[in-house]
């Protein structure tokens, strides 16, 4: 298992884990990602990230990607 932030640009992975509080995970979970989901990476930035996720684009910054694990 690793963060989502480690993923190359191009790469479809499913998501094992997501950690954080209570608060972070909502937030997560409600822009779709869940536990079993697939994400794609389009984009990587300086540690940023744009990914696709249920058919969304989602820019997530290197903390929050951290918290994602595949």
């Amino acid at each position: 298992m690793m963060p989502l932030s480690m993923a190359d640009v191009g790469s479809l992975v499913s998501i094992k884990k997501i950690s954080g509080n209570d608060e972070v995970r909502q937030h997560l979970s409600e822009l779709g990602f869940v536990v079993n989901e697939e994400v794609s990476v389009v984009n990587k930035n300086g540690g940023n990230m744009i990914v696709n996720v249920k058919n969304s684009r989602i820019a997530l910054d290197k903390s929050l990607a951290n918290r994602i694990f595949i």
